[in-house]
């Protein structure tokens, strides 16, 4: 790749890299095969009388296009010699103002046909709709439509996190309108059509949220043989499970997080019952997308120069008014509200609380391999 196309890829100048990955053209162009017919009768005719012009009035070659023209769409006389034509010129000129109104009305029928008998205008929409969901990256999919799915798109939408729906419905189009989904793909979710429509090479994880376990199961599956097709880094597979058998069952087949939303509703309704304080604490600083208080997950690689030394020499409350509340081991042992003497092994993971701004600069600190001076 040259300098230039990398320059321009990078800047996102690069109209190839935002081109979908499923073509649409062959459709549109065998919905617009019928109109080569009348655009080809109107240049058999044209060429003939401007051929018969030319040869009958001694026109030249722009006056016999121009006289041919005016006389094929039937739009006046009188801008050229017609008062003297001859006896030959006035029937070649009769023959050829019906010809041209022929053309014209069977041209203008099939034009007609074309708009509202095919669905030329939908394969139109959806080809816009898939050239704005190739400008994406790092969104989600989220496949199957239900009440999850809409939940689930509002608070994508309050966070600005960009995804795709995806389902087999026929009526997505009124679908999308009614919840807002601002981009959406009518296909089977696990066919490889609706993995290049959505554009999922480019996308941070994918979402199934049937309520079906036989299609998480499938959409998983696939979604993970695809991934390793591209060579890409995993995707992140969040799904849905009713019981705690199928919860299990998704895990193994590759999901990374699975919620089971009878035992998401008990938990909530649980904490609302025993700590109602506490349960508008989370309302109010964990879920809204505005909130000054973030949580996040950070993992601690092998290189990372955090390993085997305490927690107190990070300074993270000091310096990025960052709190760990949480450890869990690579063996997967949770620590609760660690002491600062604890030591960090390497392949564990630090649940940090603090504003984005602090956990973003931790998440920079504890993935470096040298300590920073500043510490």
């Amino acid at each position: 790749m040259s300098f230039p196309r990398k320059l321009k890829k990078s800047l996102g100048w690069d109209i190839r890299a935002n081109r979908p990955q499923y073509d649409l053209n062959p459709q549109i162009y065998s919905q617009l095969k019928p109109l080569r017919l009348p655009l080809i009768l109107i240049q058999i005719v044209m060429m003939i009388g401007t051929l018969g012009y030319v040869f009958l009035e001694d026109y030249s070659i722009m006056h016999a296009i121009f006289q041919s023209a005016y006389t094929l769409t039937n739009t006046g006389f009188g801008a050229l010699n017609e008062a003297n034509f001859k006896n030959e010129t006035i029937v070649f000129t009769v023959f050829l103002m019906l010809a041209g109104f022929t053309s014209l009305i069977f041209a203008a029928g099939i034009v007609i046909d074309v708009l509202t008998n095919g669905n030329l205008r939908e394969l139109l929409k959806e080809r816009s709709m898939l050239y704005k969901i190739a400008r994406l990256r790092n969104h989600f999919v989220i496949f199957y439509h239900n009440e999850y799915t809409v939940q689930l798109a509002r608070q994508f939408r309050l966070s600005h996190i960009p995804f795709v729906v995806v389902d087999s419905r026929e009526d997505m189009d009124q679908i999308a309108i009614e919840n807002r989904y601002p981009y959406y793909v009518s296909e089977e979710a696990f066919t490889e059509i609706a993995f290049l429509k959505s554009h999922l090479s480019s996308a941070k994880g994918v979402i199934s949220l049937s309520k079906n376990i036989s299609e998480n199961i499938t959409l998983i599956a696939s979604a993970r043989l695809y991934e390793k097709e591209l060579g890409r880094t995993p995707f992140l597979i969040i799904s849905n499970a009713e019981t705690q058998y199928d919860k299990e069952r998704l895990k193994k087949l590759g999901a990374d997080k699975v919620v089971a939303p009878p035992a998401l509703m008990a938990k909530r309704v649980s904490a609302m019952a025993i700590r109602p304080d506490m349960e508008n604490v989370l309302e109010e600083f964990l879920y809204k997308p505005d909130t000054p208080i973030d949580m996040e997950e950070v993992y601690v690689p092998e290189t990372s120069w955090v390993v085997n030394r305490a927690l107190k020499d990070l300074r993270l409350r000091d310096k990025m008014k960052v709190s760990v509340v949480g450890i869990t081991e690579e063996k997967g042992r949770f620590i609760q509200m660690p002491i600062g003497e604890t030591i960090l092994k390497e392949k564990c993971k630090l649940l940090l609380v603090g504003n984005h701004k602090g956990i973003s600069r931790a998440k920079k600190i504890i993935l470096q391999t040298t300590r920073p001076g500043d510490l």
